[in-house]
C-alpha cells in the first residue's frame, strides 16, 4: 500500500505536529562508522544538527524533538502559519533568500542585499507562495536534506543519493501521543545501545535540554536576518578578491556571532499556563519560530520520566514507576502499566501508522478527515 499524499496528512495553512523520519540510502551508515570501509562519518551528525538549527531560525516551524542516528534521523516538527502571518514582506523575503539565494551574478558573495529583498517583497503573488512554503514541513525537510547530500557527495567525490527517498511522516493528534513519540525519539540512541542514558546521547533533543540545564552554550548557527546594504555589497565585491570572499564564506561558522543555550533553538518543552491558545508567542531573537511549549509537563518531570523509561530496556523490568510520574501519565489519559511497552515497542504500535495518538483521538481524527479509520489504527488500539 503506497504512502498517503502529504496534503492528506498535513496542511501548511493549519498548525499541526508531525513526526518525520529520514533514512540514508540503503540504510547505510553514512553518518556513522561505515561497516564496509571502517571510515567514521559521525561528524556528519553535527552537520545535520547545525543545518536544522539554521533552518529553525528562518522557517515558521518549531523543532520539538530530534535524534540523529548513524543511518537515519527523527524529528518532531510543528508548523506555525500563524507566526509566518505576522512577518512583514521584507522579513519573509530575507528569510527565503537566506535559504534559497537563487542565481546571482556574484554567487561567491551569497549575501542578500537590500535591493534583492525589496524586489522580492514587492512581488505579491510570489510572497504569498513563499509564506506558504515557510510553514510547510515538506519544504523544511527538503531544505534540510538536500545540502547535506551535496556536502557528503562532495566530500566522498561521488554522485547519487544520500537519503533513500522522501521522508516518512506521522501526524501526531494528541498530547499523549506527542509525549510517547518525543520519548521514543529521545531514546533512540539508548535503544540502539549507543548510549547508556539520555545524558550520554549527543545529537538528541534530550541531550541538548539536559546540558542546557547545566549552563552549557553553543555557537549559534542561526541565519543573520539583516540584508547587506546594496552599496556596501558593491564595494565589497570591488575591493575584495573573489578567492578571499569565497574563503570567508566557507569559514563563517557563526553568521550572527551569538552564543545561545544549547537548547535555545528548540521549542521550549513546557506549555505556559498563562498563555492563551491564540497567542502565537512568536520569537523575536531570530533563533526559532516561537517560544510556545508543547507539553503540559515540566522539564524536570519529563527528564525524570525519560530516565526511568530508559532503565526499562528489558521487557518485564520490575522497577516501579514513582507515583508522581504515574499521576503525570494519568493526567494525559495514559495507563502507566503500558507506558514501558508503548515507548520501547513503538514499532509494534505505530511503526506502520500514518497517525500517532490514543485510540479515541485516532478515531476522531479519521472522522474529521472524512475517513473510516487511519492506516494501522487497529495496532495502536491493541
Amino acid at each position: 500500500m503506497p504512502r498517503p499524499k502529504r496534503d492528506e496528512q498535513f496542511d501548511c495553512s493549519e498548525i499541526c505536529i508531525v513526526h518525520a523520519v529520514q533514512r540514508c540510502v540503503r540504510r547505510a551508515f553514512l553518518a556513522g562508522v561505515d561497516q564496509a570501509t571502517g571510515k567514521d562519518y559521525s561528524f556528519r551528525k553535527e552537520w545535520i544538527r547545525r543545518r536544522m538549527e539554521a533552518l529553525a531560525s528562518v522557517f515558521g516551524i518549531d523543532v520539538l524533538s530530534y535524534a540523529i542516528m548513524s543511518n537515519h534521523m527523527h524529528v518532531i516538527l510543528r508548523n506555525r502559519p500563524d507566526v509566518v502571518e505576522m512577518w512583514s514582506d521584507e522579513e519573509v523575503a530575507i528569510r527565503w533568500l537566506r535559504v534559497f539565494p537563487g542565481r546571482r551574478m556574484e554567487e561567491h558573495l551569497a549575501e542578500p542585499t537590500e535591493h534583492e529583498v525589496k524586489t522580492l517583497a514587492g512581488d505579491a503573488e510570489r510572497m504569498a507562495e513563499i509564506r506558504r512554503r515557510l510553514s510547510d514541513i515538506s519544504w523544511f525537510m527538503r531544505s534540510l536534506a538536500e545540502p547535506i547530500s551535496r556536502m557528503a557527495n562532495k566530500q566522498d567525490e561521488c554522485t547519487g543519493r544520500f537519503w533513500e527517498g522522501r521522508f516518512k511522516a506521522q501526524r501526531i493528534v494528541d498530547e499523549a501521543g506527542l509525549l510517547a513519540c518525543s520519548m521514543y525519539v529521545d531514546l533512540n540512541p539508548v535503544r540502539a545501545a549507543m548510549a547508556s542514558g539520555p545524558e550520554d546521547a549527543p545529537h538528541t533533543s534530550a541531550f541538548d535540554r539536559i546540558h542546557a540545564g547545566q549552563g552549557k552554550q553553543i555557537e549559534s548557527a542561526a541565519f543573520d536576518l539583516k540584508p547587506v546594504p546594496t552599496d556596501e555589497a558593491a564595494k565589497q565585491i570591488r575591493e575584495t578578491p573573489v578567492d578571499e570572499l569565497r574563503k570567508e564564506k566557507a569559514t563563517k561558522r557563526t553568521p550572527t556571532g551569538k552564543r545561545i543555550r544549547r537548547d535555545g533553538w528548540l521549542a521550549p518543552l513546557t506549555l505556559s499556563p498563562n498563555k492563551l491558545s491564540s497567542d502565537s508567542e512568536a520569537n523575536r531573537d531570530g533563533i526559532r519560530a516561537s517560544n510556545r511549549g508543547f507539553l503540559h509537563v515540566s522539564i524536570r518531570e519529563y527528564l525524570r520520566l525519560l530516565r526511568w523509561t530508559a532503565r526499562q530496556s528489558v521487557a518485564g523490568a520490575s522497577e516501579k514507576l514513582p507515583k508522581s510520574l504515574a499521576s503525570t501519565l494519568a493526567g494525559l489519559g495514559i495507563d502507566s502499566s503500558m507506558w514501558r511497552d508503548l515507548v520501547w515497542d513503538w514499532q509494534r504500535y505505530f511503526g506502520k501508522s500514518t497517525c500517532v495518538g490514543s485510540p479515541e483521538s485516532l478515531r476522531e481524527d479519521a472522522q474529521r478527515s472524512g475517513k473510516h479509520h487511519h492506516r494501522c489504527q487497529k495496532a495502536a488500539s491493541s
